[in-house]
């Protein structure tokens, strides 16, 4: 299980950092900036998480691991075939970008309800959701600030949605199947959730004057 619950983070911390990645070389920073972008996609929502959790101080700053690993994909991803080959194919670049992000939200979203089961002291069904989404969806809402741009959960199809309906078929399986099962129907139902939206153009309804 621990095994399983490392090569999850690592998938998502390496999906997340590329995306993050991925919209600094949109914008056109340099190096430092791309990086810095990378790691808060890669690390935000799990500091968040963890300072609901109260893990003081969290575990991004305590192993360093998941910092590095997301440095070294944003590095990657900054070098001069990578960057020319998505600037000159908007095609791939839009489609890189939405399965990083897919695979980086389904990752995070069950190791934010493991990590919350584990953690907290009482765990409630409402607490592993509210957790499991948040981890999910808060590193890329400060790329998004960060980027200056609308918070991609506010303005896309069904993101926010499919984490929480992950994160809701994991915490209700979670005392009932075996935990790996659980995660994995969490994960794969907000990679199917978005998988689906992006092909049927499934939004909520918007604000329209």
């Amino acid at each position: 299980m621990d095994m399983f619950i490392f090569v999850v983070n690592l998938l998502g911390t390496i999906a997340f950092a590329a995306s993050g990645a991925m919209i600094g070389l949109n914008k056109r920073m340099d190096i430092f900036g791309v990086c810095i972008l990378g790691l808060t996609t890669a690390t935000g929502g799990g500091v968040i998480r963890d300072l609901i959790l109260g893990v003081t101080p969290p575990m991004a700053f305590r192993d360093p691991t998941s910092a590095m690993v997301a440095l070294v994909t944003s590095a990657v991803f900054f070098s001069h075939r990578v960057r020319r080959l998505l600037m000159y194919s908007p095609t791939l670049y839009n489609q890189l970008l939405f399965w990083m992000d897919t695979l980086g939200l389904g990752a995070f979203t069950v190791i934010g309800v493991e990590l919350a089961f584990s953690q907290a002291a009482a765990p409630t069904f409402y607490l592993l959701v509210f957790v499991g989404t948040l981890t999910g969806v808060g590193g890329g809402v400060i790329r998004d600030l960060l980027a200056q741009e609308v918070p991609y959960i506010f303005v896309k199809h069904i993101y926010a949605c499919a984490s929480l309906v992950g994160a809701m078929l994991c915490a209700g399986m979670w005392n009932h199947v075996n935990r790996m099962d659980a995660m994995v129907v969490g994960m794969a139902s907000v990679v199917i959730i978005r998988v689906l939206a992006a092909h049927y153009h499934w939004n909520l309804p918007k604000a329209k004057l």
